[in-house]
């Protein structure tokens, strides 16, 4: 949470000119936060003043040990790739570890006492998802590897099974590519057919075109929430009402915005939502998807394996209810109670102080790099009315992405 939680992202959108430009330089001075906690003095002393307010990004950095070390000839390590991964907390490293030390087994599968305390702790993880996205059951929560399966997931398990040739899907063309591949591949086994919505000359997806895609033939929209590239954020809970205004279901990307703002399922009215732990402070290697009970109930399993069967007989099985239909196997077991550990560090700092910070820093962010010469920063300008996510995508005029990106990891 502190400016070394911001994300400043290199990908190369456009072909660079002027190789001879002179090297330019950052002059970032990090600010403290004005609307962030401060220490008290510790002395009892009235003469003492009090120590100077300290930033959330400050006050949390201690939690990260990674952060502690010197690279590149001693320089002190600064980490802005979050939209990539999240560094972990010492809490979520150490309820992992504890896990394999004290009690790593098997989950569902025993009633030994190494069994039920994994179990129970594991299923202690599901339900602190529920709550952090406000899901109305535990049950509602299926764990996945991470954010990209579980949309594969419902490409699979609903959409082979509810669309048909001539059916539409709507995504916008700043989605990631794990939420237009398996659309694609959807597109081609069912014959439906991807509507894609344009950019406005902001570079934010443009909601009047989506609107008038919308039709009686469109079956699903997949948008992000928070776009990991152009940092806009979408409007979902009125994107959701459209879609079901014309009786199509809606798939939201919440990669970029479970980590940084109170997202609230049942206020958004959303029929699925993908997130991934390791973009949230957990560990990698597990994700989850959000759906409906009616609608989970109504999918057939995606993979088939232990875990997910009710009986099994030589000729026909039968499948267990959700989530365990969508479980197969032995699942991510450390992890999942990593995710739920690192939900439980989130929470206690208050994901509005932390939304609120990542404001202030968002704005500070764009201000100082659109005030450099050559730098071209892409996505929407910070206004009033338009709030952007505390990343920025950047090219430098006369500098190649690559080059820029390792200047700036040398410094």
């Amino acid at each position: 949470m502190s400016i070394e939680g911001v994300v400043l992202k290199l990908p190369s959108f456009s072909q660079l000119i002027n190789p001879n430009r002179t090297p330019l330089k950052f002059p970032f001075n990090f600010p403290n936060s004005s609307s962030s906690s401060s220490y008290s003095s510790a002395t009892a002393s009235l003469s003492v003043p009090a120590a100077a307010p300290v930033s959330l990004g400050h006050s949390t950095r201690p939690d990260f040990e990674i952060l502690y070390q010197k690279v590149n000839n001693g320089s002190k390590l600064v980490y802005l790739d979050n939209a990539a991964t999240s560094q972990k907390p010492s809490a979520v490293i150490d309820a992992v570890n504890n896990y394999y030390k004290s009690y790593n087994s098997n989950v569902h599968r025993g009633i030994h006492f190494l069994s039920a305390k994994a179990t129970d702790e594991y299923e202690m993880a599901r339900r602190k998802v529920a709550s952090f996205v406000n899901a109305p059951e535990s049950s509602e929560i299926v764990f996945t590897r991470n954010a990209t399966e579980a949309i594969n997931l419902v490409a699979y398990s609903w959409g082979l099974s509810n669309l048909k040739a001539g059916d539409e899907i709507v995504v916008t063309i700043a989605e990631h590519h794990s939420s237009i591949v398996p659309w694609q591949i959807l597109s081609e086994k069912t014959g439906a057919v991807l509507k894609f919505v344009s950019l406005t000359e902001d570079e934010v997806p443009d909601i009047k075109v989506l609107q008038d895609l919308l039709s009686k033939k469109t079956k699903l929209v997949a948008v992000h929430h928070v776009s990991n590239v152009l940092a806009s954020v979408l409007p979902i809970k009125d994107i959701a009402q459209w879609a079901h205004d014309v009786g199509a279901r809606i798939l939201v990307d919440a990669c970029q915005s479970v980590p940084h703002m109170v997202v609230d399922v049942q206020d958004l009215g959303v029929d699925f939502l993908v997130a991934s732990s390791h973009k949230m402070c957990g560990p990698t290697g597990i994700g989850f998807l959000y759906g409906k009970s009616e609608l989970l109930t109504a999918m057939p399993p995606f993979l088939g394996g232990g875990e997910m069967i009710s009986d099994v007989f030589l000729d026909h099985s039968t499948y267990a209810e959700p989530p365990s239909r969508f479980e197969a196997g032995t699942p991510a077991i450390g992890e999942a109670i990593g995710l739920g550990t690192a939900i439980d560090y989130l929470s206690q700092i208050g994901m509005q102080k932390i939304h609120d910070y990542e404001v202030e820093l968002a704005n500070y962010l764009y201000e100082n790099l659109h005030a450099i010469p050559g730098v071209r920063i892409y996505g929407p300008a910070p206004s009033e009315t338009v709030h952007r996510a505390a990343l920025c995508s950047f090219n430098v005029e006369g500098l190649h992405p690559t080059d820029i990106a390792t200047f700036l990891d040398q410094q």
